[in-house]
């Protein structure tokens, strides 16, 4: 099966749920590597979903996925672009069914050009700069409490971005669903 490009490194299409960035990062602890994938809206740079498991697979994928729709409620983007590197868990035959099944279009850049995923690859440089390096972690459980915390208690509410107007990811989708409202 053919995977095509379908972003070519822009992946901000000017609105929310338009594409998906995806991809998986290794997270060290005293028990051993822990593989974190996260999903984030490339518009509103929110990350929607993630998981977190001792094996780097593709059901970690469709957890992260499954999170990602359900953050969305009944807002559901009807076609979305998920657009990952050429892992095989995104070349799976289990992903292209899943993401059949919920409407998203698979996209990857080509295999071994990092600035193809550069988008996944600024976040977990500023997880990992940000969180994960100020501190050591004895188990996988204390690594996934902390970084869903980071996420969730700050990256998603607190964090400001430049490009979406120096506001958190949280704050430019309600701005964004309020002038939705207003403009109705």
């Amino acid at each position: 099966m053919a995977h095509l490009d379908h972003c070519e490194r822009v992946w901000d299409r000017g609105a929310i749920d338009k594409v998906w960035i995806t991809d998986f990062t290794y997270l060290r602890s005293g028990e051993g590597w822990g593989y974190l994938i996260a999903i984030r809206d490339a518009h509103s740079k929110r990350v929607l979903g993630y998981a977190m498991g001792d094996e780097q697979n593709t059901d970690l994928v469709t957890q992260a996925l499954a999170m990602a729709m359900d953050n969305r409620g009944n807002a559901r983007p009807e076609a979305v672009v998920l657009h990952a590197d050429r892992g095989c868990q995104f070349t799976s035959t289990q992903l292209s069914r899943f993401a059949t099944n919920i409407g998203a279009t698979l996209s990857m850049g080509r295999t071994g050009v990092c600035w193809d995923n550069a988008m996944a690859e600024s976040f977990w440089a500023s997880l990992k700069i940000e969180k994960f390096y100020r501190r050591a972690y004895a188990t996988r459980r204390q690594v996934y409490s902390d970084i869903s915390a980071w996420i969730e208690g700050f990256y998603n509410h607190k964090r400001i971005h430049s490009s979406i107007g120096m506001q958190s990811p949280i704050e430019y989708e309600l701005a964004l669903q309020q002038h939705t409202a207003q403009a109705a």
